[in-house]
């Protein structure tokens, strides 16, 4: 019965180890197959080993094993679509998924898979993946047994604080990519504000290059810090979805299925035993052995539980996750928040900017109008002297006073028409004289 149970439930993780040791022995002639090739590294390359650390919900102990992708994919239920989300090598959004056995959680540098049984997080040396794995054991270690226990009458009870396994590794998970997101802004609005203040003091090209990268930083930041507060909102908006993510209960569930499959099972041979006739030979065609009676319980419990996971999602009570995404999608919004009055604040610091280009072009127009006009009233002395320096007499020449009345004459005629163009540009409104 053991050995049925475990051939129809999934298989647990193999170590590296034992991956390791099971192809390409030594052929009876001494030589590998291939050679030549190196065969190991094919083999690790064709499984796709990876380190994984894994926590246990029991006791919140941590080891790092190595697995490839198909054992994860028969141990926690999971397609190959889902995996990809978790390869370090491909650059996917943040992204949610409950599953039928697993929660598959890709927030930031958490790349992580969620079971009712254990945590199997990316192993990876960033700071936040060790801290994740610190405070997710911290945090298992003080709940203890404390938050569940046995009545008098037997019942299990629980404390209005108690969160399943699940919750606890994705609300640190939450809680992680959430600070991280949350620092990187802070970081970033320390950085931004000096920044502009000295940009709209001096404007040049060093600091607007400053701006344009601190800009294109804000720019890809708001849109990951979007992408979880969509996540979030988008799981919070789905009943359907969350009622998935209760794997404790839907695993307790299926236990009590098996618990009664083999039960009625038993029942049926003790009845079959009592009512057999002793002189009546027994047709080994007609009466199938143990293990298939038992295997087509449990096949009968599988697809009761599906049906009862399907019908029974919306009737199931989801406040307490309810209430936890909801915590943590108060605290992204307060970070999309900063992001969006910086955004605001660069914004306005290049209207600034720009109201401050335009008021020196408009100056620089004016002045070149202001130029024009006094080059014209320029022109008209050398009108006047080019008319006079033509070869021919006349009585005014012989006046000793000839050439004053000609500079007299010309400059009032001159300052006329420039004080007549400063009184047009005023009425038009041209320049503000």
């Amino acid at each position: 019965m053991a050995d049925l149970k475990e051939r129809l439930l999934p298989l647990k993780p193999a170590s590296a180890t034992n991956l390791r040791d099971s192809s390409y022995r030594a052929s009876a002639v001494g030589r590998l197959p291939f050679q030549g090739v190196d065969v190991l590294g094919l083999k690790k390359r064709g499984q796709g080993l990876r380190s994984w650390i894994r926590v246990d919900a029991a006791n919140g102990d941590s080891q790092i094993i190595e697995v490839d992708k198909f054992t994860i994919m028969r141990r926690c239920d999971l397609p190959a679509r889902d995996l990809r989300l978790l390869d370090p090598l491909f650059v996917y959004p943040s992204t949610i998924l409950g599953r039928e056995k697993a929660i598959v959680v890709n927030l930031e540098q958490i790349r992580c898979i969620i079971t009712a049984d254990e945590v199997l997080l990316l192993n990876s040396l960033d700071s936040y993946v060790l801290q994740y794995v610190v405070e997710l054991q911290r945090r298992l270690m003080a709940a203890g047994g404390g938050e569940v226990w046995r009545s008098e009458g037997g019942e299990l009870k629980t404390s209005p604080d108690y969160l399943p396994f699940e919750f606890r590794a994705l609300e640190v998970a939450l809680e992680a990519a959430c600070t991280f997101l949350d620092t990187q802004a802070a970081e970033l609005e320390i950085e931004a504000y000096p920044l502009l203040d000295e940009l709209t003091s001096k404007i040049s090209t060093l600091n607007l290059e400053r701006v344009r990268r601190l800009k294109s930083r804000l720019v890809a930041l708001t849109r990951r810090v979007q992408k979880v507060r969509d996540e979030i909102e988008q799981l919070m908006d789905d009943d359907g979805d969350m009622a998935e993510m209760y794997l404790t209960e839907k695993k307790s569930r299926m236990d009590s299925l098996f618990d009664g499959a083999e039960q009625s099972v038993m029942t049926g041979y003790r009845s079959n035993d009592g009512q057999q006739s002793i002189s009546a030979p027994v047709s080994p065609v007609s009466s199938p052995p143990d293990s298939r009676k038992l295997e087509k319980a449990f096949s009968i419990a599988r697809s009761r539980h599906d049906g009862m996971s399907s019908s029974g999602s919306a009737t199931e009570s989801i406040e307490e996750l309810e209430m936890l995404l909801e915590a943590y999608f108060v605290v992204i919004d307060s970070t999309l928040n900063k992001l969006t009055s910086l955004k605001e604040y660069i914004d306005d610091t290049e209207d600034f900017i720009n109201i401050q280009l335009d008021n020196v072009r408009n100056q620089l127009i004016q002045f070149e109008l202001l130029l024009t006009t006094a080059t014209f009233v320029v022109a008209i002395f050398g009108v006047v002297a080019g008319i006079f320096g033509m070869n021919f007499m006349i009585p005014l020449f012989d006046s000793p006073k000839a050439f004053t009345w000609v500079l007299v004459i010309t400059g009032v005629a001159g300052a006329i028409i420039f004080s007549s163009f400063l009184w047009f540009f005023r009425y038009k409104r041209l320049m503000p004289l």
